[in-house]
C-alpha cells in the first residue's frame, strides 16, 4: 500500500480531515504507519491478494491493523485506552474516507474491534502469541449476510464470501 498514492485520491475536505488528526498526536504517525506497513506485508505474506477481498483474509488484515496499531502506539502513549482510542480514531476515519457498501462497512468496523479487544486482553503478551490468537480467531469466523447478524458474533471475526 502506498501511502501517497491513497492521499492523492482523496479530497481536500478529507485532506483537512486527515491533517487534523495527525495534527493533534504528531508521535503516533510514524507507529500507525509502520503497524500499516506490517499488516500489508503479513497479510500478502499469509493470504497472497485474497485479503482485499471480502473472505476471511480481509477479517484477519482488519484485525491485525488494529491490534498491530494499539502495540505499536502503546510504546508511546504508556496507555492501554489512549492507543485504542488512537487506532479506532484511526481505522473509523479509513472506513470514512474510502467507502465501502454498509454491510462491508460494519463487517470492517466489527473486525477492527475485534483486534483491538485481542490487544486490550493480550497486553501483557508477545506479538506472537496476540496473533496466534487472532489467527484461531480468523478460522472460527462466522459469515454474515446481513449487517443484523454481526450482532449475533460479539466475539467473533465476521466475513461476507468465501475467499
Amino acid at each position: 500500500m502506498n501511502v501517497w498514492n491513497v492521499i492523492r485520491g482523496l479530497s481536500i475536505r478529507q485532506i483537512f480531515r486527515l491533517a487534523r488528526i495527525l495534527i493533534l498526536q504528531p508521535l503516533l504517525i510514524y507507529p500507525t504507519l509502520k503497524a500499516t506497513r506490517q499488516t500489508i506485508k503479513v497479510c500478502d505474506l499469509l493470504y497472497q491478494k485474497k485479503h482485499h477481498k471480502n473472505g476471511k483474509a480481509n477479517a484477519f488484515r482488519h484485525g491485525l491493523w488494529n491490534l498491530l496499531i494499539c502495540q505499536r502506539t502503546f510504546r508511546v502513549t504508556k496507555s492501554r485506552e489512549k492507543s485504542i482510542i488512537w487506532a479506532k480514531k484511526i481505522t473509523d476515519l479509513h472506513e470514512k474516507l474510502a467507502p465501502n457498501d454498509p454491510l462491508e462497512t460494519a463487517m470492517d468496523l466489527h473486525n477492527n474491534e475485534i483486534g483491538r479487544a485481542i490487544f486490550y486482553a493480550m497486553i501483557d503478551n508477545s506479538e506472537e502469541e496476540m496473533i496466534a490468537v487472532l489467527k484461531e480467531n480468523t478460522k472460527n469466523a462466522k459469515k454474515i449476510i446481513e449487517i443484523d447478524s454481526i450482532l449475533d458474533h460479539k466475539k467473533d471475526l465476521v466475513y461476507l464470501s468465501e475467499d
